[in-house]
């Protein structure tokens, strides 16, 4: 039975405009653009301010131990200074059930939340955020569950969650299309009934006003919301995009010729391994007592790899399963065009941030190689190409954004591309996935970034990039060290502006955890 079950594409572009009325008559009377917000805490002019990034942290707690607690704890020593926190995306495992974010995401970051003491009634889509938590949506939020396995998840959830055996985070929903996710931050104007109740709201809430025209108004303390699944804001001179990366990361068909066949049989009999794999760890699993201290903590090594192998059978799924060119969502990655050249030509921006969920350079273990990861490279790059060329001089040799921001691996990694010959050169990489998720190793293959080009022959292979900062899963049996992390990062003033990254890492070792000062880097 397929455990996990994903949206198309076009649904997913097709729910979200449903859930905040994109383009509805109102709205466009009203010159409201829906793709923008202000942030209104009487800071926003700034030139020097701070802001956390979490990442891949929606995960309950373990035996006796909650590492996306521990990574809370760490940061709110760094509350009071920070303007808002990213959040690079997957807020709820496995498959974004509204059910779970009580106890995946209220209760840990109730310090951040209105009311967060009473934590156990707030509800998911009535969250009031004292610092702004400010996320783009990962696969893991937009995940469902076949009908037949929700129910039989659902109705022994009382039973496993009683003798602690299997709570899979499932349980009776799916995030119904990332629905779950869009109650939880978006503006959910789908709400509203009647055209009388929705003016009403735009007319209290949408009072901002940018070069694109009215936006949505957020305020600390107050119940407001992210304007749309990707959506930009500008802060301390810092332009910030928020992309939804999980409608353009479709691999490109496996081509119709002899070596496209050749891969199409290594990538099916790499899924036929690994599902062996899987069977194998489950018949381990169903030998371990969980109430046994020794024991839960193989079972969680061995639940981790479970879900790591999920991810890469839908990887290798994606790939098998059209030979027709992917339903890319153009219409996000041109707006996402659009407003870079837009931004260039304001002279009050002096440097751009942009955030999404997979990583187009990382070197984690199980996601560098994923096909995903190359297809949102090459949109990625796309992108910034079309950009470089309309804006020819302009850059005077500056990258086209200053950070780019991801999760999806379950590490914190620093990465800088080098001369690609293509616009993503030189750019300054943080991989923030390591929140509260499992975290993973480094690969084997060394810190240097390599990529094929299919169409140069003169050197079809070379360096892309380089990864100079790694925190993931390292050692073995008894030395294995879980370094599981989060970045502060403090924005200096002055055009370039510098960015002083200083990661916050919490490791369990031996069944004992230990806060890490590490050394805060320039960029």
């Amino acid at each position: 039975m397929k455990f996990i079950s994903e949206p198309s594409i076009p649904v997913k572009i097709q729910k979200m405009k449903e859930r905040v009325r994109w383009g509805n008559a109102s709205i466009i009377q009203r010159g409201i653009d829906q793709t923008s917000m202000v942030i209104d805490d009487r800071n926003s002019d700034n030139p020097e301010f701070s802001f956390m990034v979490i990442g891949d942290s929606g995960t309950k707690s373990y035996y006796k131990h909650h590492p996306q607690r521990q990574v809370a704890e760490l940061m709110l020593p760094h509350q009071e200074e920070s303007s808002f926190i990213l959040h690079t995306g997957d807020v709820i495992y496995i498959v974004g059930s509204r059910e779970y974010y009580p106890r995946n995401f209220i209760e840990p970051y109730r310090e951040f939340i209105e009311d967060g003491e009473n934590y156990k009634r707030i509800p998911y889509d009535r969250m009031v955020f004292k610092t702004p938590i400010l996320p783009v949506l990962g696969n893991h939020d937009y995940y469902d569950v076949p009908l037949m396995y929700r129910l039989l998840a659902g109705t022994t959830l009382p039973l496993r969650r009683l003798f602690r055996y299997k709570d899979i985070e499932v349980g009776w929903h799916g995030s119904d299309q990332g629905d779950a996710y869009a109650r939880a931050f978006i503006d959910y104007l789908k709400a509203f009934h009647s055209k009388e109740q929705l003016e009403f709201h735009l007319d209290e809430h949408y009072t901002a006003k940018t070069d694109t025209g009215r936006c949505l108004r957020y305020e600390p303390g107050n119940f407001t919301r992210l304007p749309n699944r990707y959506y930009t804001f500008r802060y301390g001179g810092i332009d910030f995009f928020a992309l939804d990366s999980n409608t353009f990361n479709e691999p490109s068909p496996l081509p119709a010729t002899k070596e496209g066949e050749s891969s199409r049989r290594q990538l099916e009999k790499r899924r036929h391994e690994i599902e062996d794999e899987e069977m194998e760890i489950l018949e381990v699993c169903d030998r371990l007592n969980p109430d046994n201290p020794e024991d839960a903590e193989k079972l969680d090594a061995l639940k981790a790899k479970l879900y790591q192998i999920d991810e890469v059978k839908i990887d290798i799924e994606k790939q098998l399963a059209s030979h027709d060119e992917p339903a890319i969502d153009f219409e996000q990655l041109e707006w996402f065009k659009q407003r870079l050249i837009a931004s260039w030509h304001t002279q009050e921006v002096r440097g751009r941030v942009v955030y999404f969920h997979h990583p187009p350079y990382v070197t984690e273990a199980s996601k560098w190689h994923q096909a995903q990861t190359l297809a949102v490279r090459r949109r990625l790059r796309w992108v910034f190409d079309n950009v470089a060329q309309t804006l020819g001089a302009l850059t005077q040799g500056r990258p086209i954004v200053d950070l780019i921001l991801n999760g999806h691996a379950h590490c914190l990694e620093y990465l800088r591309t080098t001369d690609t010959g293509y616009a993503d050169s030189h750019l300054n990489c943080i991989v923030c996935g390591g929140s509260g998720r499992r975290p993973r190793r480094q690969r084997d293959e060394g810190t240097e970034l390599m990529e094929t080009f299919e169409y140069i022959e003169e050197k079809p292979t070379r360096k892309i990039a380089d990864s100079l900062l790694f925190i993931g899963r390292n050692g073995y049996d008894n030395f294995k060290r879980l370094p599981y992390s989060c970045v502060r990062i403090d924005i200096r003033g002055g055009t370039p502006p510098k960015f002083v990254v200083k990661p916050l890492v919490a490791e369990r070792f031996q069944g004992e955890w230990l806060n890490k000062e590490l050394e805060a880097f320039e960029i």
